[in-house]
């Protein structure tokens, strides 16, 4: 009998923000992270979230994120905000709510990534190392 497997389309790599998500995400920053009425201008909240994504995918250094993101040092600044007032936490809780109405999130899948490498230098020795000498010095004592 033939192995009839359904082959699915992938999706897309998301590279910038889906303007359906932009319009939730811009909620969360409404309440969480309201504009200041001092101090020198933001940057452009849209624009830093595209830069952590594509920092995110690519796994770049900070100062390789391209410059039509706007500059790398405000969108570290303006992640680190972001973590601190909870604007990730809140905007994930949101999603997975939506994905719950679609019947989309399956928690009983589960899945582990992981890496091993050689250890540098050897890595730790396990072993006691021997004496060479007999301690020939008296104490003090």
């Amino acid at each position: 009998m033939a192995n009839r497997t359904r082959k699915r389309k992938p999706l897309p790599t998301i590279w910038r923000c889906p303007d359906d998500l932009w319009e939730r995400f811009e909620i969360v920053l409404d309440e969480l992270d309201p504009p200041a009425a001092t101090g020198r201008k933001r940057i452009d909240p849209r624009k830093a979230l595209d830069g952590l994504i594509f920092q995110a995918r690519t796994g770049c250094q900070w100062h390789a994120i391209p410059r039509q993101f706007g500059d790398y040092r405000s969108i570290h600044r303006t992640m680190q905000r972001w973590i601190a007032r909870g604007v990730f936490e809140l905007t994930w809780s949101m999603l997975i709510m939506r994905c719950d109405e679609l019947g989309g999130v399956d928690f009983r899948w589960q899945s582990v990534d992981g890496a091993m490498g050689k250890a540098r230098f050897g890595g730790i020795k396990s072993v006691e190392t021997p004496r060479i000498v007999v301690k020939t010095a008296r104490s003090a004592a």
